[in-house]
């Protein structure tokens, strides 16, 4: 299959839908990137990658992170992190503060904003001080690449204009299910979102949920394909906040999005895929980056379903 012929093909068809969506602005930093930006990365298990657009260009990562760090406490805690955190939809805004009181303090699950803070805080627990630095680390051995780091400017943009995540951690420390220094916690997930990667650093780091917990490049195994399995279905049920049935519904793979406007998938046994494209819809998605994994899923028939 031709998918670099896919991808062009792709990049035309999304054109009409450039005046579509709005960037971001509840952080300020994040209101400020170009709008118009469209970029896809394939990369495949042998190495081979596919892309179009600047596949090389950096963008925060935001809510991408929650997959790395999900990964890294499950990788620890197991099924004891489920005592903290669920695995169901929620059906609510990501930011949502209502159905945290109604389900005291446990948030559904590590994908939103409350599930990934309280996530942040089991690593805490691990890691103390050297939390940041241990999941960069992370990072930066899944995508192979050492360059990896935080955009200061957006880490203070988030301390400054994080009300909501502020009043979400507040409430979860109130149902005792916050266990370090807020101030701990809060500036590692702050941090984390803050990430700096391109689309083809983010399709690499995907690689190994792709091949059952393995990464095919190193053949390093990163956790078992059990827990991978679990992952790819959080991705799947959870992955895009309250539009995640949309998702499945229309491009059919396990996915993570952000506000930055990235959105990573995976092709199970085959490949992990990355689209940037800033312009969000009302769920905080990116609009013309959902697209494109629709069009990409209904050309190449690699939709799991």
């Amino acid at each position: 299959m031709n998918y670099q012929a896919i991808l062009e093909e792709i990049e035309k068809e999304i054109q009409p839908l450039f005046s579509q969506g709005k960037v971001a602005n509840y952080i300020p930093a994040l209101a400020t990137v170009n709008p118009n930006q469209f970029a896809m990365s394939i990369q495949m298990f042998d190495g081979t990658s596919f892309g179009v657009g600047e596949v090389d260009k950096k963008f925060s990562i935001q809510s991408i992170s929650k997959v790395f760090t999900f990964t890294l406490a499950l990788n620890f805690y197991g099924k004891d992190l489920y005592k903290r955190v669920g695995h169901e939809p929620s059906g609510n805004p990501f930011n949502s503060l209502v159905q945290l009181e109604y389900e005291n303090g446990i948030p559904r699950n590590p994908f939103i904003n409350a599930g990934a803070i309280v996530t942040a805080d089991s690593l805490v627990s691990i890691y103390k001080e050297n939390t940041f630095e241990n999941i960069l680390n992370f990072i930066k051995k899944v995508s192979n690449d050492e360059t990896i780091t935080f955009d200061e400017e957006i880490f203070q943009s988030e301390l400054e204009h994080g009300f909501r995540n502020f009043a979400l951690i507040n409430m979860i420390r109130s149902y005792n299910n916050i266990f370090n220094e807020i101030d701990d916690v809060i500036n590692t997930y702050f941090k984390q979102c803050s990430i700096m990667m391109s689309p083809t650093e983010l399709a690499k780091a995907m690689l190994f949920l792709a091949n059952h917990g393995v990464n095919p490049l190193t053949n390093e195994e990163i956790l078992t394909e059990s827990k991978a399995k679990r992952i790819n279905s959080l991705m799947l049920t959870c992955g895009h906040y309250d539009a995640s049935g949309d998702f499945a519904y229309k491009v059919g793979l396990p996915g993570k999005s952000g506000v930055g406007g990235g959105i990573v998938a995976i092709v199970p046994k085959k490949m992990a895929i990355c689209v940037y494209s800033p312009r969000l819809n009302a769920q905080g998605n990116s609009l013309i980056g959902t697209k494109a994994l629709e069009l990409f899923t209904t050309k190449t028939g690699l939709s799991i379903f």
